[in-house]
């Protein structure tokens, strides 16, 4: 098998046009492997050598189905957060396995539960049961929270607010997980050693809110801090945004599922499946110096 099962493999990628997707599909790209991308928009597609493009959402099943047809291997980026997630999540499931996809690598959480305590994790649960239920082989890729989205959690006054306690979390860079689920779907090797697997990504090491908030600080000269809150306090505050709370308990719950502690984990998948140590908080600065540019020094 090896690189003949390899090459014979059609593999399509969804959210090509975003962050995680569109990292995926570079690499792929660079690999000279072709591919597929299942987009929303035609126009905004990416364009790399040996790629085409399907037109489908998820929710449109009918053609979500003629644009998985002929492909083996999907990469399923979940969909953005909103009350009929799952729903959304199955449709697409359902239209693949119809159209005879016979692998599905989903993009899920770390800590997917039926009772997370991210409200959103709960999500990811559902739609991995479903995607077992189907018979098809899987690899289901749970990343830790995205350290690049963490400066995100610091507001023009250098202020980091939320219930995370004394809990900890491995942070870990989009890039990484990128080059793991480019592994998972054309490392002839790797593809079949995670068929059927379930793949904890994180960074290298695990940090509470206040000892990442004290990196930041001592890596940016900037002064940032970390004030918890209760798990009230954190919805008050999240309300006076005029989001649904749907959206509020879930942005509350991301701090308040590290302090229970089930984001504390670091494994080794990044270096195991890549060669190369997961990048920390110090790497991902020195890439990315401008970060923390809209807090005050």
């Amino acid at each position: 098998m090896g690189d003949d099962h390899m090459t014979n493999r059609t593999t399509a990628v969804t959210g090509a046009t975003g962050a995680l997707g569109g990292r995926v599909a570079a690499r792929i790209a660079r690999r000279g492997i072709p591919q597929r991308f299942i987009v929303r928009d035609l126009n905004r597609a990416p364009e790399h050598p040996g790629s085409s493009a399907a037109m489908a959402t998820y929710e449109d099943t009918a053609a979500f189905e003629r644009a998985c047809r002929g492909v083996d291997t999907l990469f399923l980026v979940s969909a953005n957060e909103s009350e009929d997630r799952v729903q959304t999540h199955l449709n697409a499931v359902d239209a693949a396995v119809a159209a005879g996809v016979s692998r599905i690598v989903y993009l899920s959480f770390l800590g997917a539960g039926p009772a997370s305590t991210f409200t959103f994790a709960r999500t990811h649960f559902f739609t991995e049961a479903h995607i077992r239920s189907t018979g098809v082989a899987h690899t289901f890729l749970r990343p830790s929270l995205y350290l690049d989205l963490l400066p995100h959690w610091v507001d023009d006054e250098g202020v980091v607010c939320g219930p995370a306690g004394d809990g900890r979390v491995a942070w870990v860079s989009r890039n990484d997980v990128a080059d793991v689920a480019v592994e998972v779907l054309t490392g002839p090797e790797t593809f079949l050693r995670t068929e059927n697997a379930t793949l904890d990504v994180t960074g290298p090491e695990a940090l509470s809110l206040a000892a990442t908030v004290d990196k930041l600080t001592t890596l940016t000269a900037r002064s940032i801090r970390y004030v918890p809150e209760t798990w009230e306090e954190a919805l008050a505050s999240r309300r006076a945004t005029g989001a649904p709370e749907w959206q509020v308990e879930g942005w509350a719950s991301s701090y308040a599922a590290i302090a229970t502690g089930e984001m504390d984990e670091v494994t080794p998948t990044v270096p195991k499946l890549t060669g190369h140590p997961a990048q920390s908080i110090e790497g991902f600065l020195r890439r990315h110096p401008s970060a923390l540019a809209h807090v005050a020094v």
